[in-house]
């Protein structure tokens, strides 16, 4: 068996794209609960937050929009503002946003040589190596130009639980716990209970806890209860109320009427918005907030990939969940949107989801699925993919949809449609450009099941734009 070799660090000029390549080489595991190896490498970089307002957001599904919301309403506020999410869509630099823009390369590749140094100290012989898992070595990197900045506040989304995710080493002064569900079972936990008790590690003692969960586990509240934190609960101390035209948020003190709905779409956002302006109210000393600005805010404030909702007809929405309690509110979604002939699914999931669970939540909302592989360790090829979804109750036989194309284009008689289908594809390419071209202008197209599927649509949008450019 060949030794495997020891990764090279990047020599000076390195790209970003090579300090990332060496960042995820370097440790022995992709994912390494824990923070006493983080907690070290940030005392030797010595990074200090205590002068921002540091909101930190957990939860199963909805804390990515909780955090674009707060980045938006502080950025129309006029306050200086970071936000990290994770993970990115397109490009890595999404990761980190300084006034709602992604931060530069050369920016990235600073901060990795920073922490490189300070992890590696031990070759020098002044202390023990570090070995960082990739989220650990670029939330350290991210939370290095931070601390350069004097932001005013910083958004910090929870990669993975709570307790023992990085950012948990940075002390937050108002804590979000949003929905918790089953997700990451191996890493968190089997039941809601174990779950919640891990996202619940966020929380601080005398510090706001905001729970936008309408129904969370009890774990949540005990763990808010034994620690001292200030806890604040959906409908007992915040909630909204609306109509169609406009909404309103109550809160301990402060009720804000007359507000626009999010830009953001999808059937939980105002539970989301809601959780936003409870943290920015539990804060508001320090943050005061007009009006206006948390207008703005709602109105401006963009999330790709989160029921995106794509210009054109057919209509195409984007989104990344990947669980079926993620399902359920895109079955929501769906049904507030009007009357559709025919509902296509181009469907993507990784190998550790509950396929089955999420296809179970949408197979009454779908008329034609069409199942692709991901590629990766963690990829499921399209035919797993499709016994899920037949394992689900879904029926459906396979359709030339291919034929039908060409028979419409070159002027022949389309066979007929049926009622429902079950097709699988070798590539997410062949079935997006095949599904695109079959389907009527007044049908949707839901493509929806992981990140990686999302990325993946954006970068064939991408380059068929390049390529109308060019020609």
């Amino acid at each position: 068996m060949q030794k495997k070799s020891t990764p090279t660090q990047p020599a000076p000029q390195s790209t970003l794209q090579e300090w990332l390549d060496y960042i995820e080489s370097i440790h022995s595991k992709p994912i390494d609960m824990g923070l006493e190896r983080v907690e070290e490498v940030k005392t030797r970089l010595k990074l200090d937050t205590s002068n921002s307002v540091v909101f930190t957001v957990a939860g199963t599904n909805g804390k990515g929009s909780t955090c674009a919301m707060l980045e938006s309403i502080l950025v129309q506020a006029g306050f200086k503002v970071g936000l990290y999410t994770s993970p990115h869509i397109l490009h890595f630099n999404e990761r980190a946003r300084l006034q709602g823009e992604s931060v530069s390369d050369a920016q990235l590749v600073e901060a990795f040589e920073q922490v490189e140094a300070a992890r590696t100290a031990g070759q020098s012989g002044t202390a023990e190596a570090v070995s960082l898992s990739y989220f650990e070595f670029t939330t350290l990197a991210i939370l290095w130009i931070f601390c350069r900045q004097n932001l005013e506040a910083i958004v910090l989304e929870v990669g993975l639980g709570g307790r023992l995710d990085a950012v948990n080493v940075f002390e937050p002064d108002c804590a979000i716990c949003t929905s918790v569900d089953l997700d990451h079972q191996a890493f968190l936990g089997n039941t809601r209970e174990a779950i919640g008790r891990e996202k619940a590690g966020i929380f601080r003692s005398g510090k706001p806890a905001i729970v936008s969960d309408p129904s969370p586990p009890q774990s949540v509240i005990d763990h808010a209860n034994a620690i001292g934190a200030d806890l604040w609960l959906f409908t007992r101390d915040f909630n909204f109320s609306g109509d169609k035209q406009q909404w309103a948020y109550g809160g301990r003190n402060i009720r804000r009427g007359a507000l626009a709905y999010p830009a953001l779409r999808g059937a939980n956002q105002l539970l989301n918005a809601s959780a936003a302006l409870a943290a920015l109210e539990s804060v508001r000393d320090r943050l005061p907030m007009p009006a206006q600005s948390i207008r703005q805010g709602f109105l401006l404030v963009d999330w790709p990939g989160r029921f995106q909702v794509l210009p054109g007809q057919p209509t195409i929405i984007l989104d990344v969940g990947h669980n079926p309690h993620a399902a359920a509110h895109l079955r929501e979604s769906l049904d507030g949107m009007g009357f559709f002939p025919y509902t296509h699914c181009i469907f993507g999931m990784l190998a550790d989801k509950d396929a089955q669970g999420v296809v179970t939540q949408l197979k009454d909302r779908v008329d034609h699925w069409h199942c692709v592989p991901l590629e990766g360790d963690r990829g499921r090829d399209s035919e797993a993919l499709e016994q899920a979804v037949r394992a689900a109750g879904v029926e459906g036989q396979a359709f030339d949809w291919e034929g039908n194309v060409r028979a419409v284009q070159q002027g022949g008689i389309p066979k007929q449609i049926p009622e429902r289908s079950l097709q699988k594809y070798s590539s997410l390419a062949q079935a997006y450009k095949l599904v695109t071209q079959a389907a009527a202008a007044n049908d949707r197209i839901v493509v929806f099941g992981s990140f990686v599927l999302i990325a993946e649509v954006l970068k064939i949008r991408e380059e068929s734009r390049k390529a109308s450019r060019m020609r």
